[in-house]
């Protein structure tokens, strides 16, 4: 292996480290105004959420500076927020969640901590000007979203 090999593997290490560590350091609240949401509200919410998220996600690479680093706060907030919405009990109206969902609660929100810990990571890569690590980062989101509608969506 050369030293340019080394060196690079040297510096894709460093930089693991340390979007590991920005990811470990950001405090996520989920929205406090979802407690007080009805069960028709956490349905609307969560939909509109989603829509957005999938708007992001295909629109993310053509943004780059601040307008992408706004864009990954968004995922961010939503996949932290996606666990309080599903409360139980708010399979109302349109909703197409099954109940598989509280029936298996801990992977279902252990999935939204898997994308709230990949927009994480691609903020770090916007934040930095890395738009190969920021894809990267996403392209790690789109299969949790397949996951989820395939086994907890009708």
């Amino acid at each position: 292996m050369s030293f340019r090999n080394l060196s690079a593997l040297a510096l894709a290490g460093l930089l693991s480290v340390t979007i590991g560590a920005a990811v470990v350091a950001q405090d996520l609240t989920v929205d406090p105004a979802i407690a007080s949401m009805s069960p028709e509200q956490l349905v609307e919410a969560r939909q509109a959420a989603m829509k957005q998220n999938g708007g992001i996600m295909r629109g993310l690479g053509n943004l780059s500076g601040a307008e992408a680093v706004a864009a990954t706060d968004t995922l961010i907030q939503n996949f932290a927020n996606f666990p309080a919405l599903f409360a139980e009990g708010s399979i109302v109206g349109d909703s197409k969640a099954l109940p598989i969902i509280w029936e298996e609660k801990e992977a279902f929100d252990a999935m939204f901590a898997q994308a709230v810990e990949a927009s994480q990571a691609a903020k770090a890569a916007a934040e930095a000007g890395d738009a190969a690590a920021m894809g990267a980062a996403l392209q790690s989101i789109g299969p949790l979203c397949g996951m989820c509608h395939q086994k907890y969506r009708s």
